[in-house]
């Protein structure tokens, strides 16, 4: 399967299908390339309480996400208190995975290290790629990778620096939403716009 032709008369990847709000993702989020450190934090986070779960799902908690991580600072998470995961626990708008939830306030602390000792998360991160989004050609979902040497180099990394659920896959996909790699479809709307994008760095 190819792009998919949607009502509006654009050809987009099969998987936002016809939920409006995976769409507006799709159009305006995944694979633009992000540099931000803290957004990055965020979105790594994110991506591990998919884990197991589908990323519309998450997707549709995300503001319950950011209201209850207090907008994903990590200098504020690094000091919850076994009080505040006990919150977190009882907040039905997010997943409540004990795991995940207290895997989180580590991944902050080690944000922080980065942070307080090295150029940067982002610095880190886009590191493996010299800077530079990598501009895939996949003209059908089956082309498209799980996990690839980056994210398996990449995960490697952010797991020996302390971080949590960033398995080589969680990383992959993480590296597609923020840009990393372009993998919209050849035949989507938005390959050519996010390859734009990638040439301007």
């Amino acid at each position: 399967m190819s792009a998919v032709l949607h009502p509006d008369g654009k050809h987009r990847c099969p998987w936002p299908k016809d939920d409006p709000l995976y769409v507006a993702y799709h159009d305006t989020e995944w694979g633009v390339p992000e540099y931000d450190d803290r957004a990055l934090f965020e979105k790594l986070i994110l991506d591990g309480f998919q884990a197991g779960l589908s990323w519309i799902t998450i997707l549709r908690k995300r503001d319950n996400f950011r209201k209850a991580f207090d907008g994903f600072a990590p200098e504020t998470i690094a000091r919850y208190s076994p009080r505040k995961v006990e919150t977190l626990m009882q907040d039905a708008g997010i997943v409540r995975n004990r795991s995940k939830i207290e895997g989180t306030i580590v991944s902050a602390r080690a944000w922080l290290d980065i942070m307080d000792k090295e150029d940067g998360f982002s610095d880190l991160l886009w590191g493996f790629l010299d800077g530079k989004p990598k501009v895939n050609e996949f003209k059908t979902p089956k082309g498209v990778p799980a996990e690839t040497p980056v994210s398996k180099a990449m995960s490697k990394e952010l797991v020996r620096r302390g971080f949590k659920f960033c398995g080589p896959t969680i990383v992959y996909a993480f590296m597609q939403a923020t840009g990393m790699v372009n993998d919209h479809l050849v035949s989507c709307h938005r390959h050519a716009a996010c390859r734009k994008l990638a040439a301007k760095r």
